[in-house]
């Protein structure tokens, strides 16, 4: 019960169906076989369905006699999408059964919220802090061209246990910005712009805008548009590519780990089509804690390559995890099969990098080819970080890989 408090309110036993608000449509949801317990957010559209407002609306899980009132979220976009999570927490089984009813909705805080705070964007669960995107500029220490300075990224990025997992502006990269997605090697207007390497003077990735904050229940989101700028000869400037960055954070299924999906949507931002050219890096980026090293932290791909050889491979998942003072913790970076490239390339530095090991891991869908970026078309890249305290197993990782890949799908029964 305790691992569950975060969505099960009420729960009633012993009574008949009769004894319910009128039920609107009966809800299946089939989970993928795994023998590890996974939360998993399902959705199902409301269209159709329903057209009452959320105030009467609510949801059950039905279990024999006993029915259970589930936490849910919707939606309001085009349509409306019906959001709830669910626990595994009976590895021999795969369906789950729910109804949706006539009826008030239990009012709760929102549990997962985006504040704006102080030039950032911070995600917090049950009064914990899970990650903080940066939107105010983020200037290097006094001393440090100030060409580094960057904005739009992700640090710190916290374990469910508050250990930070990120790392930005390290003296041998002071260009490496905790979780953070620029192009090294692209091809633009006849001129070849790096807006990775900022001491180049190439390009850089700026923040243009929050466009949404979401809070609620199941997940908080938000959404918000970067800007990946050429620097042209003579001090000007042109923006190459726009970008629709979404990060939906989940509540967390129970205190050992939390799911954060990144959505990054691409569009040219001009009648100038751009060429991501191959690179040996680029792309989504994950410079980690200062704390690892080749001692205390260790590399594991869906290939069941390790650091030794996990450089150059190709991957659905790559795990990261070490030793944090007395505890362990770590993140599965997830590609999803839509990704341009997929299984994506993998940057991995070595086990001497830097004389000790330090830690950065890569999705490079670039590495071996070419990928033309057209106007008038979108682009879209998505991942999913997995973050927990503990230690994984490889099992553990692609289990979570095939929920991410294969989400549960819910069969819809009116009344």
């Amino acid at each position: 019960m305790k691992m569950m408090k975060f969505w099960l309110l009420l729960v009633y036993t012993g009574l008949s169906t009769s004894g319910f608000a009128q039920r609107l449509a009966t809800l299946e949801v089939t989970l993928p076989r795994s023998n590890h317990q996974q939360s998993a957010p399902v959705q199902v559209n409301l269209a159709g369905l329903t057209s009452l407002s959320d105030s009467n609306l609510s949801l059950v899980e039905v279990r024999g006699n006993t029915r259970i009132s589930v936490l849910y979220q919707i939606e309001k976009t085009k349509e409306r999408i019906l959001h709830w999570n669910v626990e595994n927490t009976d590895t021999k089984t795969t369906k789950r059964t729910y109804e949706l009813r006539l009826g008030v909705k239990v009012k709760t805080p929102p549990t997962v919220k985006t504040v704006d705070k102080n030039g950032t964007l911070q995600v917090q669960a049950n009064g914990k802090d899970l990650l903080q995107y940066n939107y105010r500029t983020v200037y290097p220490p006094t001393g440090i061209d100030t060409a580094f300075k960057r904005s739009g990224f992700i640090h710190p990025l916290w374990s469910p246990r508050g250990q930070v997992l990120t790392r930005i502006q390290a003296p041998d990269h002071y260009h490496h910005y905790g979780i953070w997605n620029p192009w090294t090697h692209v091809l633009f207007e006849g001129d070849t712009v790096d807006f990775w390497n900022l001491k180049d003077r190439k390009g850089t990735v700026r923040f243009a805008g929050v466009v949404s904050k979401t809070n609620g229940p199941v997940f908080s989101e938000y959404q918000v548009k970067q800007e990946h700028v050429a620097f042209k000869k003579g001090g000007k400037e042109k923006v190459a590519l726009n970008e629709l960055q979404s990060v939906r954070v989940y509540q967390p299924g129970n205190a050992d780990y939390y799911i954060a999906d990144v959505t990054i949507n691409l569009t040219c931002a001009s009648a100038s089509p751009v060429r991501l050219l191959t690179y040996r890096y680029g792309g989504f980026g994950w410079r980690a804690t200062e704390k690892w090293n080749k001692d205390n932290s260790e590399i594991l791909t869906s290939g069941g390559k390790t650091r030794k050889d996990a450089d150059g491979s190709t991957a659905r998942w790559c795990m990261v995890q070490g030793q944090l003072d007395n505890d362990y913790a770590g993140a599965v970076m997830m590609s999803a099969p839509t990704n341009y490239n997929h299984p994506e390339p993998l940057r991995v530095w070595p086990e001497t990098q830097n004389g000790k090991g330090d830690v950065f891991v890569n999705y490079s869908p670039t590495k071996n080819k070419d990928w033309l970026l057209s106007p008038g078309q979108t682009y879209t890249l998505r991942y999913r970080l997995l973050v927990f305290n503990g230690r994984y197993t490889h099992e553990q990782a692609e289990s979570s890989w095939q929920y991410f890949s294969q989400p549960p799908t819910v069969s819809v029964k009116r009344k």
